[in-house]
């Protein structure tokens, strides 16, 4: 039954990744080569771009918090980070850009995600005030429907934007591409297969936006975790946002994956490879013990 995607794409979607999970086992390869395989691709992508998520809000912060988290993750081998914004007012949210900036070395380092909560005015009063900082995207600016409102915005923001994590059907995809200003030379697409009817549906989705002349290497799917990790590999998408450490156990990869230059090299184990991450294994024998 088209229309009413809500909570039941969702659902749809774990039932839909357990089945690839079941065949990558059925043929002893992770669920990436799996993906490739049935969509044609031939082979999964070896290694795949990633980013660490985070810079949420901190009580009492006088910014030194942002500074060792996004440091941290400098660390791990990481070299493009995301952080929060709109959570407090624009001026205190230059002061943290300019301290994340500092640490990442570079506004296009540094995205940044205001969880859709800016009415048109408020966005670009924040994108005229950002503009300077060149940053890799501005991230859902508005509510995600709100088309009329990142077309507007993306006359006046001359920076990539970011939206889609929260449109769960291809017809939205298409809505948005025909409707919402997207840019194809450098908006991103976040649209995210644990949330949309699972990779079938996403695949649609990648459809859309090609035929309109988009580009799947402009995709980077919401979630930050292992099984949409497997479908950018598979897929051939631009690269895949992560949790190091937040969401947990979901958030983040397997424990023994090493991210070196932005990079994470994609692993050989069986399926999505969920025993090799032992917070979220552990979860899973719980609930069969």
């Amino acid at each position: 039954k088209p229309g009413g995607h809500g909570d039941r794409a969702q659902a749809a979607s774990a039932i839909e990744l357990a089945i690839w999970e079941i065949n990558a086992r059925l043929d002893d390869e992770p669920v990436s080569q799996t993906i490739a395989k049935y969509f044609d691709r031939g082979a999964r992508e070896e290694s795949v771009a990633v980013y660490a998520a985070g810079g949420y809000y901190y009580d009492g912060e006088n910014d030194s918090a942002l500074r060792n988290e996004i440091a941290r993750y400098q660390d791990a081998g990481f070299t493009k980070f995301k952080m929060k914004i709109g959570g407090a007012d624009l001026k205190r949210d230059m002061q943290r850009i300019e301290a994340a900036i500092e640490v990442a070395g570079s506004g296009q380092n540094l995205a940044v995600d205001a969880n859709g909560r800016f009415s048109l005015n408020d966005a670009l009063a924040y994108a005229s005030a950002m503009q300077k900082y060149k940053l890799w995207w501005f991230e859902e600016a508005g509510d995600p429907l709100d088309f009329e409102l990142n077309a507007a915005l993306s006359k006046g923001y001359s920076g990539a934007l970011a939206t889609g994590e929260n449109l769960f059907s291809h017809q939205d995809v298409k809505n948005l591409v025909l409707f919402g200003g997207a840019r194809p030379d450098r908006d991103i697409f976040q649209m995210d297969p644990g949330l949309s009817y699972g990779v079938t549906e996403y695949v649609k989705m990648l459809h859309e936006l090609e035929s309109q002349g988009f580009s799947r290497r402009f995709a980077f799917p919401h979630g930050g975790q292992l099984m949409g990790l497997h479908v950018v590999s598979g897929l051939g998408l631009g690269g895949c946002e992560t949790y190091p450490s937040i969401f947990q156990p979901m958030g983040g990869f397997a424990d023994d994956m090493k991210f070196e230059n932005g990079q994470v090299s994609m692993p050989d184990t069986p399926g999505f490879g969920f025993e090799r991450k032992s917070n979220l294994i552990n979860e899973f024998l719980k609930l069969v013990s």
